[in-house]
């Protein structure tokens, strides 16, 4: 990125993080909750998130000509989501990373039993919150199509599925294509849905609901590359965990299958055809454009 992009993004993240920080305080009240769940959950959704999907969600409402209120909600449901997936991936039977974010994960807090029940309230509270008419600010029909979009991109056509491949290939082994089906079901989908559903809050169209899909299509696949990037070169300190955890667990990612130097080459062609798929779109996309760039640059 040239620097006045770096600027536009750090002053564009900053804003719509403290929005989102914000907002997610008022979703998770304490109220009637016991206090052990209630401090797992609070742990694991206020760790220091960039809120990435969230962000994304709000983006793409307003590159459709929306406004942040109505899409708010459907930004935090997106946010607790992504926070459920990050507490099951990081438990002894998936992931067994002891850190998360520079911080101890959750079940190494709380203790496994707790930090599973915390991983199933965010979840299940994601469609509490995206099912309550007075929080979602939009018709039913509308509402429905949306619910149904995130809980596809969440479940076992999406994420879940992506995980259980992930799973599978570190048993049996994978090639190219079971891992860009592993990349687009288990950080793909959830992203996907992020600009989709902020475009479908204010009925984008469908020209400009496709373009956003391929977008979030080429970012996810984007983004899941450069995670595998980080984890063999990434600095740990800045990223707020180890590095060297695939190759130590022998798993399968794009430098593992074909070298540092084409997994850099087709991370960048996501980025070129997530932007070019944004032509169509006028000046309120920018956000978009910027945060591709800084998929392809980040450092955590």
């Amino acid at each position: 990125m040239n620097q006045d992009d770096d600027l536009f993004l750090k002053a564009y993240l900053e804003d719509r993080q403290s929005i989102v920080e914000e907002a997610l305080q008022r979703y998770l009240p304490e109220d009637g909750i016991p206090a052990d769940i209630y401090k797992a959950v609070r742990y694991s959704v206020f760790n220091g998130g960039k809120r990435i999907r969230p962000i994304l969600c709000l983006a793409a409402a307003e590159a459709v000509g929306g406004d942040l209120a109505p899409a708010m909600p459907v930004a935090c449901a997106l946010e607790l989501i992504h926070s459920y997936s990050l507490i099951h991936d990081d438990l002894p039977s998936m992931d067994n990373d002891d850190f998360r974010r520079g911080k101890p994960t959750c079940h190494k807090v709380f203790g496994e039993n707790m930090a599973i029940l915390a991983g199933d309230a965010l979840l299940t509270e994601a469609f509490v919150l995206l099912s309550r008419a007075e929080k979602v600010m939009f018709s039913a029909e509308r509402r429905l199509a949306v619910i149904q979009e995130i809980a596809n991109a969440a479940g076992i056509a999406g994420m879940v599925g992506g995980q259980a491949l992930d799973v599978i290939s570190e048993k049996i082994g994978a090639d190219e294509n079971t891992l860009r089906e592993i990349h687009r079901r288990k950080t793909g989908a959830l992203i996907v849905a992020s600009v989709k559903a902020g475009a479908m809050i204010f009925n984008g169209g469908k020209e400009k609901i496709q373009a956003l899909t391929e977008y979030g299509m080429n970012i996810g696949q984007a983004f899941q590359i450069a995670d595998d990037i980080l984890n063999v070169e990434g600095d740990s300190e800045l990223m707020g965990k180890g590095t060297g955890s695939d190759a130590a667990r022998n798993k399968l990612t794009y430098p593992s299958l074909m070298g540092m130097e084409k997994a850099k080459e087709k991370l960048a062609g996501h980025i070129e055809a997530a932007i070019a798929s944004l032509s169509g779109f006028d000046d309120r996309a920018m956000p978009l454009i910027v945060i591709a760039r800084y998929i392809k640059e980040r450092k955590s």
